[in-house]
Protein backbone atom coordinates (compact mmCIF):
# COMPACT_ATOMS: atom_id res chain seq x y z
CA UNK A 1 0.00 0.00 0.00
CA UNK A 2 1.10 3.40 -1.06
CA UNK A 3 0.11 6.83 0.66
CA UNK A 4 -0.41 10.41 -0.38
CA UNK A 5 -1.55 13.07 0.55
CA UNK A 6 -3.91 15.49 -1.63
CA UNK A 7 -4.60 18.81 -1.04
CA UNK A 8 -8.06 20.71 -1.79
CA UNK A 9 -10.11 17.83 -1.08
CA UNK A 10 -13.57 18.77 0.71
CA UNK A 11 -16.26 16.48 0.00
CA UNK A 12 -17.29 13.15 -1.44
CA UNK A 13 -17.35 14.72 -4.65
CA UNK A 14 -13.48 15.45 -4.50
CA UNK A 15 -13.06 11.75 -3.59
CA UNK A 16 -15.00 10.26 -6.16
CA UNK A 17 -13.07 12.50 -8.61
CA UNK A 18 -10.08 11.31 -7.57
CA UNK A 19 -11.15 7.75 -7.51
CA UNK A 20 -12.10 7.15 -10.79
CA UNK A 21 -9.00 8.95 -11.95
CA UNK A 22 -6.66 6.92 -9.87
CA UNK A 23 -8.27 3.88 -10.47
CA UNK A 24 -7.69 4.11 -14.53
CA UNK A 25 -3.68 4.05 -13.52
CA UNK A 26 -1.78 0.41 -14.79
CA UNK A 27 -0.95 -1.78 -11.91
CA UNK A 28 -3.75 -0.17 -9.52
CA UNK A 29 -5.88 -2.69 -7.67
CA UNK A 30 -7.51 -0.56 -4.91
CA UNK A 31 -8.05 2.90 -4.17
CA UNK A 32 -8.67 4.23 -0.41
CA UNK A 33 -9.60 7.74 -0.61
CA UNK A 34 -11.26 10.51 2.64
CA UNK A 35 -11.76 13.85 2.35
CA UNK A 36 -11.63 14.08 5.88
CA UNK A 37 -8.17 13.01 6.27
CA UNK A 38 -6.66 13.90 3.20
CA UNK A 39 -5.30 11.00 2.62
CA UNK A 40 -5.26 8.83 -1.00
CA UNK A 41 -4.39 5.25 -0.52
CA UNK A 42 -3.34 2.97 -3.45
CA UNK A 43 -2.89 -0.72 -3.38
CA UNK A 44 -1.28 -2.52 -6.57
CA UNK A 45 1.58 -4.02 -8.03
CA UNK A 46 5.04 -3.19 -7.42
CA UNK A 47 5.17 -1.18 -10.61
CA UNK A 48 3.00 1.54 -10.08
CA UNK A 49 4.59 4.74 -11.01
CA UNK A 50 4.18 7.70 -8.39
CA UNK A 51 4.53 10.08 -11.38
CA UNK A 52 1.41 8.51 -12.84
CA UNK A 53 -0.54 8.80 -9.60
CA UNK A 54 0.33 12.38 -9.40
CA UNK A 55 -0.43 13.23 -12.57
CA UNK A 56 -3.82 11.36 -12.46
CA UNK A 57 -4.52 13.53 -9.13
CA UNK A 58 -3.70 16.22 -11.21
CA UNK A 59 -6.08 15.47 -13.89
CA UNK A 60 -8.82 15.51 -10.97
CA UNK A 61 -8.23 18.84 -10.02
CA UNK A 62 -6.19 17.96 -6.96
CA UNK A 63 -2.41 18.53 -5.70
CA UNK A 64 -0.92 14.94 -4.14
CA UNK A 65 2.39 13.90 -2.32
CA UNK A 66 3.35 10.86 -1.81
CA UNK A 67 3.95 10.27 2.16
Amino acid sequence: MTDYRVTGMTCAHCEAAIREEVSQVAGVDDVSVSAATGLLHITGTDDVDDAEILAAVDEAGYTAERL
